[in-house]
């Protein structure tokens, strides 16, 4: 079953929490949050007391996206403000392994993202130690883009190459997804889907949710 993770950077956050409850009588059971630094991306989001202050009032998986250099720097707050999952980026690290086995110390599952123009050929060798990979289907930074066709590729190749030598890594994607283009990235073999203003951007954000499961189980 495909999962929906929707991003938090959507949110209107004069009532953040207003917005998050409307997904606790649906399927969800992740919730996207993206750490940006304003370095590796050209853009700042929100920083560790917003986490904090999420995690008090909600119980979903917390997938953390972190868009920031160097993030094996801030692996000890994340986990002490309830962070579950953290992906950090393949260009981000000068030690990439050692901020994996970091991650994994601090008993926190491991995702791996590249940007757009990265080779995903370059994961490849990393898939056996991480729990995800983040396919960017746009450029990272910012909310609101387009969909680039050609991240299709990339988890095409993924798909084959976990199915293949059966590592079990989930593939998520995330960047200008929407109902109309939805089922076309499903068929390419995605676990998780990240969807930001398409969620949060609507009056009534239960019913555009249960339109994505729906397509899901199409």
């Amino acid at each position: 079953m495909v999962e929906l993770s929707p991003s938090v950077l959507a949110c209107n956050f004069s009532h953040l929490q207003e917005d998050l409850n409307q997904l606790k009588n649906t399927d969800v059971k992740y919730l996207h949050l993206d750490i940006m630094d304003g370095i590796f991306v050209p853009n700042i989001s929100f920083g560790f007391g917003v986490i904090k202050d999420i995690r008090q009032a909600n119980n979903f998986i917390f997938d953390t996206h972190l868009m920031i250099e160097e993030p094996i720097r801030y692996i000890d707050k994340l986990k002490e403000v309830g962070a579950d999952l953290v992906t950090v980026h393949y260009e981000a690290c000068k030690d990439l392994k050692a901020t994996i086995n970091y991650i994994k110390e601090k008993k926190m599952k491991v995702g791996l993202s590249l940007k757009p123009k990265t080779d995903i050929e370059k994961l490849f060798t990393y898939l056996k130690d991480i729990d995800l990979v983040l396919v960017m289907s746009v450029e990272p930074g910012f909310g609101g883009q387009s969909f680039m066709d050609s991240s299709l590729d990339k988890v095409k190749k993924l798909r084959r190459y976990i199915d293949e030598n059966k590592t079990n890594t989930l593939i998520e994607i995330d960047g200008g997804i929407k109902t109309s283009n939805l089922k076309k990235v499903v068929d390419y073999g995605v676990d998780i889907v990240v969807s930001g203003s398409d969620i949060f951007g609507k009056d009534d954000i239960k019913s555009q949710v249960d339109k994505y499961y729906e397509i899901f189980k199409s």
